[in-house]
């Protein structure tokens, strides 16, 4: 029969070091629960004919083991950093944009403490969120005015409710999208309360179209570009400039969803928002964690007049910003604004990298791997902007590919998965390649320890 005697009470329990010192960590209440499904544990271990702990020394230090194991367990959040050695610049699945050091900084101040969020520190009463990051989005763009939601969809849903609802946006064929997660343009448009009229075909539409359908219930020219997929072939799209010369001719606005949010020509085809201003866009629309480098945001720049009826609109208080969106966003206009974003923010400059700036650090890495028991070579390849950007456009580069005799690739890249911190590779013709061109440089290091 099991001899349960050996298996202190939790009281006991809780007066030992080793377990006092998890109590301080995680709370009164967690240590007691993980004690007792601790110590639960080993006497069913007992009951089930395991060898008893030698001691009750023994057995404190199997139950403190086992209690803090759940602890950690338990108290692991489910969001943690992961390094990405796929070489998607902008991977979505992966959190899109790494933060500025700048954004980082400016989140760390904001964040500790109270802010003006929605305070007139010249009045001295309650002000507007609404004015945060205003000024830098006009300054960088030309625009007059400027908003920020929660990201490009609530910015383009936002958009046509308060500027189209019940009336009819003409929109081309070719540009009916689907973004991520199975979002369409045209439930977008539906959930807005406008009315959706198609012009043009799939891959070819003219200015005639777009003229022949404007009419008195039409309120706004929709053109959204195709920011994750490319057609080829007998194409044909007319220019922004001459749908806003239509437009003004008619007295109806043009507004653009540009998706990727191009502050700088980083990504072959990738317009600039800049250039969608300065071509007579009354409203354009975009992202601010993509090409952008920033936080999660949908930001929409535009006329003065059409900007104040978007913010004034009732679902713009379901879909405004936190302070710390409107800290991290600000910090990265910054660096825009005062010429330093290729050097500083993460996503314009893993853009701008060449395969030689990237092939030292690869060769150094495959050096660690190699001689932790890898088998690791320098080779050619291509990186990928991604987050629906720029498709089809790939950014020559190195990788290493690693391999380990009797390991699949993937099993090999399960095992990445499974690191602290994990390493995202991808598999490419049946072998594991890391791409250093979406790890920081001083991140390289947490991959070489990896061991077989």
């Amino acid at each position: 029969m099991a001899d349960f005697r050996v298996i202190p009470s939790i009281e006991q329990l809780r007066q030992r070091a080793e377990v006092r010192s998890l109590e301080e960590k995680y709370g009164r209440d967690a240590i007691v629960g993980a004690l007792r499904e601790a110590a639960a544990a080993l006497r069913d271990a007992l009951g089930r004919g395991d060898a008893a702990p030698a001691d009750e020394q023994a057995a404190v230090d199997r139950i403190a083991r086992d209690a803090e194991a759940r602890l950690a367990r338990g108290f692991q959040p489910s969001l943690r950093r992961v390094i990405n050695a796929s070489g998607v610049v902008i991977h979505t699945n992966l959190g899109r944009a790494p933060l500025a050091a700048p954004a980082l900084a400016r989140l760390a101040q904001l964040g500790a403490g109270y802010t003006n969020l929605e305070y007139d520190l010249a009045r001295g009463g309650r002000g507007s969120r609404a004015v945060h990051a205003e000024l830098l989005l006009t300054r960088i763009t030309d625009a007059e005015a400027a908003a920020v939601v929660n990201n490009n969809a609530a910015a383009t849903l936002l958009m046509l409710a308060a500027l189209a609802a019940g009336r009819e946006v003409l929109i081309s064929r070719g540009e009916l999208v689907e973004i991520g997660g199975g979002f369409r343009v045209p439930d977008v448009m539906a959930q807005s309360g406008c009315i959706l009229r198609e012009v043009g075909t799939t891959n070819r539409t003219r200015a005639g179209d777009y003229s022949a359908a404007l009419g008195d219930r039409t309120a706004l020219i929709l053109r959204v570009h195709p920011s994750n997929f490319r057609i080829e072939g007998f194409t044909e799209r007319p220019p922004l400039a001459e749908l806003v010369a239509l437009g003004r001719q008619f007295n109806v606005p043009v507004v653009e969803d540009l998706g990727s949010g191009a502050l700088l020509p980083l990504a072959a085809g990738e317009p600039l928002v800049g250039d969608s201003v300065a071509a007579g866009a009354a409203v354009v629309c975009f992202s601010g964690d993509k090409l952008l480098g920033g936080p999660q945001a949908g930001i929409l720049v535009g006329r003065r007049d059409l900007i104040d009826r978007i913010r004034t609109h009732p679902l713009m208080r379901a879909l405004r910003v936190d302070k710390l969106t409107y800290a991290a966003l600000e910090a990265t206009l910054v660096e825009y604004l005062a010429g330093r974003a290729v050097a500083t923010v993460p996503v314009a400059r893993m853009l701008s990298m060449t395969a030689a700036e990237i092939e030292p650090r690869a060769r150094a890495l495959a050096e660690r791997l190699r001689a932790a028991g890898w088998q690791a070579d320098v080779v050619d390849g291509m990186s990928a902007v991604g987050g629906g950007s720029a498709p089809g456009v790939e950014l020559p580069t190195k990788l290493v590919t690693l391999s380990r005799a009797g390991q699949s690739a993937d099993a090999l890249e399960a095992t990445l998965r499974s690191g602290n911190p994990p390493v995202i590779a991808r598999i490419e013709r049946d072998r594991v390649v890391l791409d250093l061109r979406t790890v920081a440089a001083e991140d390289d290091r947490l991959i070489a320890p990896v061991t077989p």
